[in-house]
């Protein structure tokens, strides 16, 4: 089928829930993608943070390959070996001692706010549940995950929503310390702000929040959906500040491209859910779970965090060149090689241009272009895209 095909038939038989551009991909190889037309991108969405390893890895397709000729599925009452060997994984390369494994960042966030309740209920018992999260965060789709979503534009008209939660301005810790009560049990925030308007969090504000939580014996989960994985230039997001969270959720980029999250807990956490109080059908079949072992594989034996860090870095000199030439930049900013490109201007139609021209991006908050290519992309296809925004910058600008 060609791009119009897909797309008037997708109109037809496919739930209206994304914006979706009007071509379809249909293959992928390292930093590119081709649409059904036989066009090819430069993908710098890779997939909003999943494709760390680029796309159609040889590794990840071959440990598919394998384990789909010797066990798709099986549930979760039997253990399941490459399951068990990833929570190892996990956990040697982590604060973690143990992983609960999901389908998606939603579950993942999902599975957190129950850990963080039960534990606080098993301790405390009933009444200790309200979380703290921040405004501008995004922790995901599903209704409590919504809910603990700090922005009104995702949850209008899908009240009632999940009660216990309270937001804060992101960045502040004076204000987060005065939004602690009694009955809080958790507070859940993402070390950068992706769908946000890719915000970092201070140093100084993560070590207070840990101090906090430690002070008042709350658990610390931090959402790294988005930033785990080699793509802030560590593997896991929290090493940039010198602390240790209590819970960490991953999904995204642990699996090469296939669907899989994580809760991965350390301390009197990761013993808190018991049998019977927590499952997924599917969450860590034998599959993706060696698709994940071959993708985290990649990314430690690879060095994909350095790699990240100073690919990130050359991205963010070079984008701050580009102001002289193109006033509409206002800055850049971000960790490793996830970076927002913040502009004075509407960033849809320069979106709209790059695609034009055979580049991926998107737009979030507006007005900031986010960059969440592969953590393999070359410098010399960083210079292509980049190159590819200031042409579109000067087209939509006028400058």
């Amino acid at each position: 089928m060609n791009n119009d095909t897909v797309v008037k038939m997708g109109l037809e038989y496919v739930m209206n829930t994304y914006p979706r551009h009007s071509f379809a991909l249909v293959r992928g190889a390292g930093s590119y993608v081709w649409d059904a037309d036989g066009s090819k991108y430069l993908d710098m969405v890779g997939g909003i943070a999943v494709n760390n390893v680029g796309h159609c890895h040889p590794k990840v397709v071959e440990a598919l390959r394998e384990q789909a000729g010797i066990l798709l599925h099986c549930s979760n009452l039997y253990w399941i070996e490459p399951q068990v060997r990833l929570a190892k994984m996990l956990a040697d390369n982590s604060f973690g001692t143990k992983a609960f494994f999901c389908n998606s960042g939603a579950e993942a966030n999902e599975t957190a706010i129950k850990l963080a309740r039960k534990r606080s209920f098993n301790k405390y018992g009933p009444g200790r549940s309200e979380i703290i999260t921040a405004r501008n965060s995004f922790h995901g789709r599903t209704l409590t995950a919504l809910t603990a979503t700090g922005q009104e534009k995702y949850q209008k008209g899908f009240e009632p929503l999940t009660p216990g939660f309270k937001y804060v301005p992101y960045n502040d810790l004076a204000a987060l310390q005065q939004a602690i009560t009694p009955q809080t049990c958790a507070i859940l925030l993402e070390p950068v702000q992706g769908e946000g308007g890719v915000n970092p969090a201070g140093y100084e504000y993560m070590q207070g929040i840990r101090d906090l939580c430690s002070k008042h014996d709350l658990l610390l989960m931090l959402d790294e959906v988005q930033t785990g994985l080699g793509r802030t230039g560590k593997l896991f997001a929290y090493e940039h500040y010198g602390i240790t969270p209590d819970v960490m959720t991953l999904a995204k980029g642990l699996g090469g491209g296939v669907p899989i999250g994580a809760v991965v807990a350390g301390g009197e956490a990761a013993e808190t859910f018991q049998p019977g109080e927590h499952a997924a059908t599917f969450g860590g079949n034998p599959l993706v779970t060696a698709a994940a072992i071959a993708a985290l594989s990649v990314i430690i034996d690879e060095d994909l965090s350095r790699q990240a860090l100073e690919k990130g870095e050359y991205i963010k000199t070079k984008v701050e060149a580009m102001k002289k030439e193109h006033p509409a930049i206002v800055g850049v900013r971000g960790m490793g090689m996830l970076r927002g490109i913040e502009l004075t201007i509407e960033g849809k139609p320069v979106q709209q241009s790059c695609q034009e021209k055979g580049l991926l991006i998107n737009c979030v908050q507006a007005k900031v272009l986010r960059l969440v290519p592969p953590l393999t992309i070359s410098y010399e296809e960083i210079d292509w895209g980049l190159d590819i925004i200031g042409q579109a910058l000067g087209e939509v600008s006028g400058q």
